[in-house]
């Protein structure tokens, strides 16, 4: 039997514990990754087990599940010819599943850290309130909140980029602009990238109470949405967000009498 270490975290113990890699169980298909090949290759490319971090494992109804580590695992299975091998591992006891969807969301390290999607992805699994609230303001506006890589009509691609937008000007404004970029582009590809998302969000916070909506969606349906985004792009004048605001802002005040006034 091996000698454990048992050490405390805010919800449970954990011990570390050798485990073979047979029993290393990879969790479902609800929020973790699949295993990235190039990924394993560019560990084993330079793998140093005195540097190495133990996988984390939660140990479920006696079965050992991986939530942070699986490409690890693999990688030092490819090294030992690709057979199986004792591997010390970080044993938590009394996670739930959601538990561990939290876990798998918070990893942080250079090769394990969660894309925005598979975060999103877990956090939602884990149940978290403020997840599924963005979840659910992004689909009311008939947008789909893509937590894969699937870019087509109204599937918003850009999670990391739309939930910081959500968390900075709040429901009903994130609602507002998406339903704006709906309403004005038919959810188009290019209309759901990171730099109109921007645009349009900022643009709302700044002047939600003096644009006038059905003016916006008239002047924006005139426009394709890929060339406002070189504009941006190519905005050397201003800095930050000002470059985004302002391609929004000459639209919206372009052709008509009734302009406002500038706030950046």
């Amino acid at each position: 039997m091996p000698k454990t270490s048992q050490k405390t975290t805010p919800k449970t113990l954990y011990a570390l514990q050798e485990i073979n890699s047979r029993n290393l169980k990879i969790l479902g298909e609800d929020y973790q990754r699949e295993l990235n090949e190039s990924r394993v290759a560019r560990i084993v490319s330079s793998f140093n087990e005195m540097v190495a971090n133990e996988p984390k494992v939660s140990c479920r109804n006696g079965v050992y599940y991986v939530f942070d580590g699986q490409h690890t695992i693999a990688a030092r299975k490819v090294l030992n010819g690709n057979v199986d091998i004792p591997i010390l591992c970080k044993v938590y006891n009394g996670l739930t599943e959601q538990d561990e969807a939290f876990l798998f969301a918070t990893q942080n390290g250079e090769e394990s850290k969660p894309t925005p999607g598979e975060r999103m992805r877990a956090w939602l699994f884990g149940e978290s309130k403020e997840a599924i609230a963005f979840r659910d303001a992004t689909e009311s506006t008939g947008l789909v909140l893509e937590l894969g890589d699937i870019h087509c009509r109204y599937h918003l691609v850009c999670v990391n980029t739309a939930h910081n937008m959500y968390k900075r000007i709040g429901e009903r404004m994130y609602k507002e602009a998406l339903s704006i970029i709906v309403d004005a582009w038919d959810g188009d590809v290019e209309s759901l990238k990171t730099e109109i998302l921007i645009a349009i969000c900022r643009f709302i916070w700044l002047y939600h109470d003096v644009y006038d909506r059905e003016r916006l969606i008239w002047r924006l349906k005139s426009e394709n949405p890929k060339l406002i985004r070189q504009a941006i792009i190519s905005d050397f004048e201003l800095a930050g967000y000002k470059r985004h605001i302002n391609q929004i802002y000459k639209i919206y005040n372009g052709g008509g009498k009734e302009v406002i006034e500038k706030r950046f």
